[in-house]
């Protein structure tokens, strides 16, 4: 896996937003992942929606997604990323939520590139790749 798609990224392609989807198509479907931690986050979201037509087209959307991308798996060397993101972060007083550690921890265990909107945040990560496909 190249890439591993961070949460806001994943909202961009639900979106539809052109810059996103653009570069979608230019990687092989195989070289991206979506962790359980993204799934987790967008689930919550479209949960806490109101029941509507919105709620319907995002929970559709999300849907094709998933069945389109394939899943970035929780594993040993994730888990153990994980744990090194925290303690290195906390070290030098720059924390960042667990999801975002969880996510960047698939990343690095991956030795992908994390896409994400969040630079700035995600940058903290000793090692980390960030790319924002949303940036032209």
């Amino acid at each position: 896996m190249t890439y591993i798609l961070d949460t806001n990224a994943v909202s961009a392609l639900m979106k539809g937003e052109d810059a996103v989807v653009a570069r979608l198509a230019s990687v092989e479907r195989g070289d991206i992942g979506i962790p359980q931690p993204v799934l987790a986050e967008i689930s919550y979201a479209i949960e806490r929606l109101p029941r509507s037509k919105r709620r319907v087209s995002l929970q559709e959307r999300f849907d094709l997604i998933c069945s389109e991308i394939g899943r970035a798996e929780w594993t040993d060397a994730v888990s153990q990323a994980f744990g090194h993101i925290k303690a290195v972060l906390e070290r030098h007083g720059t924390r960042i939520e667990d999801f975002d550690a969880a996510i960047a921890a698939h990343a690095l265990a991956l030795e992908a590139t994390l896409v994400t909107a969040n630079r700035d945040h995600m940058m903290r990560v000793p090692g980390l790749r960030v790319e924002d496909w949303a940036r032209r």
